[in-house]
């Protein structure tokens, strides 16, 4: 009787919803909005608030749900440390991640990862916007750069760096940008937003050395692919800003060359994110521990 309601209570708090959480749980609206009732008169005390459009905790609601979490999150993890001494890591995963790293860095891995654990399987939605894990029932989301959502857990994987440069051909033709005020005499191709990153090293603003500064700047380009924008710096269009993963080998081979290196931005970091209410499964933490090793 003690259980009762419990996960039904857990989740309509987590998902805001009777109608999710009873989709979640494989059990009609009406069963889950019996169990809650019931728990509340059992505890005497109510613990969510109804109306048409919102359902959220009370104040008791809020003390009862962190208690009761963390009593499903232990009962989980003793299930599934039995289950692990009897089974490989299994079933499926769903993930999120930016569309190039994902292209480019990630899924290769995971592939090699999938050759080893043959039972687990991965879906993959790459999206260069900022995914609700909840709302979309992922497991793990790969986000790059500074993190503002406070209830994931992270962890880090790697980092990236952002390059400024250029091909010699247009360099040639229109000169070489020194400092970052010279950077508005020149065709800046733009990706999704019209200003880069730098750090701001001028002596001169002594009270903003050392801060990272975003700089507005200007072209006659602007595409929402990586891609496009590399191609068009090699063909002499112009200066175009983009992470290492895009320009490395044509900086290596002479086709790109490097400019403002001494405003460069700091390294960006580049984490995986999973809810905080939920104890990594094995299967998860084996993906996340094997692009931990091989990103880094």
């Amino acid at each position: 009787m003690r259980w009762d309601g419990v996960s039904e209570f857990v989740y309509v708090a987590e998902y805001e919803s009777f109608t999710r959480a009873a989709k979640e749980l494989g059990i009609s609206t009406a069963q889950v909005s019996r169990q809650i009732s019931a728990l509340e008169k059992r505890l005497n005390i109510k613990l969510l608030y109804r109306t048409t459009r919102k359902v959220s905790l009370t104040e008791e609601g809020r003390v009862f749900y962190q208690h009761c979490r963390s009593v499903l999150d232990g009962l989980d993890a003793a299930e599934q440390a039995v289950s692990n001494l009897q089974s490989k890591p299994q079933g499926r995963i769903k993930l999120t991640a930016p569309v190039t790293y994902g292209e480019q860095q990630l899924l290769p891995l995971v592939n090699d990862f999938m050759m080893q654990y043959s039972d687990i399987e991965v879906t993959a939605f790459l999206s260069n916007q900022k995914i609700d894990l909840i709302e979309g029932g992922y497991d793990l989301a790969i986000r790059i750069g500074k993190l503002s959502d406070s209830t994931m857990m992270a962890k880090k994987l790697s980092h990236r760096t952002n390059f400024v440069c250029a091909a010699p051909s247009y360099l040639n033709k229109y000169g070489t940008p020194h400092a970052l005020s010279e950077l508005s005499q020149h065709n800046c191709l733009l990706g999704t937003r019209d200003y880069w990153h730098f750090i701001d090293t001028d002596p001169r603003a002594s009270k903003d050395a050392g801060k990272e500064r975003n700089l507005r700047v200007s072209g006659s380009i602007q595409y929402n692919s990586g891609h496009s924008l590399v191609d068009a710096a090699l063909k002499g269009l112009g200066i175009v800003q983009l992470p290492d993963y895009y320009v490395q080998k044509h900086l290596a081979s002479g086709e790109l060359i490097s400019l403002l290196d001494d405003y460069r931005e700091p390294e960006e970091s580049i984490w995986a994110i999973y809810p905080h209410n939920r104890q990594l499964s094995p299967k998860i933490r084996l993906l996340v521990d094997y692009l931990a090793e091989h990103l880094a």
